[in-house]
């Protein structure tokens, strides 16, 4: 009887873990070659349409940028957003935007002069920062001296 109650646990175990393999998404990004600067795509269900999240792990704002959280919102972490069809925007927040235990952000490290694409955004990696825009020409550029967002 404990031998088969331990091969249904572990039937359902194993059940489970394919059921949140196939429930995993891999969510496409861009990185640069000195990978300090990143973007990746987060969906907006039940569209098909989505953002880039993107953050720069060294540059000379970063400090200024987590007052400007604090201060604004009471939030510890910041970055750049850029839906399908807007204006991209400094964004603060408490965690992480997207599911971490389902979704799992997966990089392309784009050479400098190469461009990234992946639905409505594109990215140009040079060695001067990372530019990404959206179908509606907006964007935003990231460099270690400065950003830009339009």
């Amino acid at each position: 009887m404990k031998t088969l109650r331990l091969s249904v646990v572990l039937a359902m175990g194993c059940a489970l873990v394919v059921a949140v393999g196939a429930d995993t998404a891999r969510l496409p990004g861009v990185k640069t070659p000195s990978r300090n600067i990143g973007c990746f795509y987060v969906p907006i269900k039940p569209t098909m349409h989505g953002n880039l999240l993107c953050d720069i792990h060294d540059a000379s704002y970063l400090r200024a940028l987590q007052r400007r959280c604090i201060a604004t919102a009471g939030l510890d972490w910041h970055g750049f957003s850029l839906l399908w069809n807007r204006k991209s925007q400094v964004v603060c927040s408490g965690g992480a935007l997207y599911d971490m235990g389902r979704d799992t952000p997966t990089y392309t490290v784009v050479p400098y002069g190469k461009r990234w694409f992946y639905r409505s955004f594109s990215c140009i990696s040079r060695v001067t920062g990372l530019t990404c825009t959206n179908g509606h020409g907006h964007g935003l550029f990231l460099s270690r001296e400065s950003w830009r967002t339009w």
